[in-house]
Order: structure tokens, then C-alpha cells, then sequence
């Protein structure tokens, strides 16, 4: 195969130009959350976990949390069986339980085929599978436009457990997490992936929480794609939902970049998987392609400053 001097350069100065991010971020760990709406399309899989195969084999210690949030209605619907949704999350009966359940297990062998297609050991865990997520089942509460809602079998964390994810990852391999976590009792419960995910950040310490969405990232104005926010603090987080710019599956992700960064988390990015390599260029570009948030302005370098003042 022949190489014409102009793209020889190009590949030189990529791999010059991304070294010394593998060099900051070799052996760190990030968590890596996917909505279930990329797993709909194929292709759109096969980037990610083009995307993650690159990253592990860079040295970067990755943990891919998903969800199946599209996949359990459309099963749901198929076994006849209504969705309703509060904020962004799922009220969940038995019958929902066992749907989100199958819809889940369904998208962890998904992306174990496609690890193993490009050689890349994978293995899936649910929350509920040696006590990774130890979960309550959440009361009744009082939700502003919905009255009292009971969620059913909607688990809040109570604690986590870590042991089996970091002998995945010391033993080389990519922990696929599902959300199905378990009480003590045993009594399997769902909980929001974006929860679970910003939750095994905390707890493993990890250097970045990314979250692969729709969306290009937090916007301004919800009905404004061109809104981007490039980066932002926790102040400015809470700004934006007190000005209705979050709603709908935003709010479940803002709660959860905020438990993140309080649970030590440096930086939380929010990303589309729409766009190509989004998550190769958010890490290993300076400009990113999504939302930055910390936990104070003071926290960016000046070179991150400067691309939001810039964007």
C-alpha cells in the first residue's frame, strides 16, 4: 500500500498531536455512558466501540454503562404494556421490570459482539451481579405536575462495590454495565443509567465521566441546536435548569453530572454519537466537540476558556 506525501503528514501530525494525551490519560480510568438510542443503528454501535477499542488500547482504563431506554418501550409495546415517564425517568412495574430487564441483556451481548469483532475483551455486568449496586426500592414522592408517583421497582444507590470492575480492568478487559441493580433483599430494581454511570465514576476515582447522547451536548436553548454550551460549572449547570434550558432525559443527566463532580470527578463531557469520532476528538483534541462541565470555572485551563470564548 502506497502512502502520497501529503496524507503521510497528516497521519504524522495526528499521532504527534495526540501523544501527549495518551501520555496524561494512559492507565487513567473513564466511564463511558451510552443512551439506548445509539444502540438502535448498527453502524452507530460499531463506531463507538471502534472509538472505545482505541482508547483501551492506548492504555486508558474504559467502562461503557448503557442504557436501553428506546428498546424497552419498543419491546414494551410489543408485549402490550404502556410506558409512562416522569422527568425522564421510567415508572416501572413487573412486567416493565422484566421488559427493561430482556431490553437490557439484549444491548450487553450487542456490544460484547461487536468488542469481539475488533478484538477487544469484553465483559458484561448488571448492577445486581456481585454486588456492584446495592440499591433501595425508591418510595413514593410527590413529583410538581405529576402528584404522588409511585415508581415501582425504580432502585435509588445506596452503596457500590467495585471489587469485580477493577478486576476486569486489571485484567485487561472493558466492563459492559447494564443499570439492573438488586436490593438487599434480592429484589431486582431499574435505576437510570446516567445514575449508575456517574456513580461507578465516583467510586472508581475515574479522570472523566462521558456521557454519548443525541444531543451535541448541553444546549442553551433546548430548541437550538446551534446553543452549545462549550463548557460550564455547576452554578451554570443549575442556572440552566432553573431557566427550563434542561428538561425532558436532560434532567436525569445534569443530577448526574452533579453527583459525579461532588463524587470527585474532574470533568464530565457531554457528547453527540452522531458525530463522527466525537469521542476520539473530545478526548484528544483541547477544542472537544460537546459540553465540558466542572465543578468551577477556576478549574479550565486557559486553552479551555479560550475555545469557549471562541465557539
Amino acid at each position: 500500500m502506497t502512502m502520497n506525501h501529503k496524507h503521510r503528514d497528516i497521519v504524522v501530525a495526528a499521532l504527534k498531536h495526540a501523544a501527549p494525551y495518551i501520555r496524561m490519560y494512559k492507565r487513567k480510568t473513564f466511564v463511558i455512558k451510552a443512551g439506548g438510542e445509539l444502540f438502535v443503528d448498527p453502524a452507530a454501535t460499531r463506531a463507538l466501540i471502534e472509538q472505545v477499542a482505541i482508547l483501551h488500547q492506548v492504555g486508558i482504563r474504559v467502562v461503557l454503562v448503557h442504557g436501553a431506554g428506546p428498546q424497552s418501550t419498543a419491546l414494551a409495546s410489543q408485549r402490550g404494556l404502556e410506558t409512562r415517564m416522569v422527568e425522564g425517568r421510567r415508572v416501572t412495574d413487573a412486567e416493565t421490570l422484566q421488559v427493561s430487564s430482556d431490553a437490557n441483556q439484549q444491548i450487553s451481548q450487542q456490544i460484547q459482539a461487536a468488542c469481539a469483532e475488533l478484538d477487544v475483551h469484553a465483559v458484561s455486568s448488571r448492577g445486581a451481579d456481585a454486588n456492584l449496586i446495592q440499591a433501595n426500592k425508591r418510595p413514593p414522592a410527590e413529583v410538581a405536575g405529576f402528584g404522588l408517583v409511585d415508581y415501582g421497582f425504580v432502585g435509588d444507590i445506596e452503596a457500590i462495590d467495585c471489587t469485580s470492575i477493577d478486576k476486569h480492568l486489571a485484567n485487561g478487559c472493558v466492563p459492559i454495565v447494564s443499570p439492573i441493580s438488586a436490593a438487599t433483599d434480592g429484589t431486582l430494581l431499574n435505576i437510570n443509567a446516567d445514575t449508575v454511570a456517574a456513580a461507578l465514576a465516583g467510586a472508581l476515582g475515574a479522570e472523566k465521566l462521558i456521557l454519548a447522547t443525541g444531543a451535541p451536548g448541553i444546549l442553551e436553548d433546548i430548541k437550538d441546536p446551534g446553543s452549545l454550551v462549550s463548557y460550564l460549572d455547576l452554578a451554570g449547570l443549575q442556572r440552566l435548569r432553573e431557566n427550563g434550558s434542561l428538561a425532558d432525559g436532560m434532567l436525569p443527566k445534569a443530577r448526574a453530572i452533579e453527583a459525579a463532580i461532588k463524587g470527585g470527578v474532574k470533568r464530565v463531557h457531554v457528547i453527540s454519537f452522531s458525530l463522527p469520532d466525537s469521542l476520539l476528538l473530545e478526548i484528544f483534541t483541547n477544542e472537544g466537540t460537546g459540553t465540558l462541565v466542572v465543578k468551577s470555572i477556576e478549574a479550565l485551563t486557559e486553552a479551555e476558556q479560550a475555545i469557549g470564548q471562541t465557539a
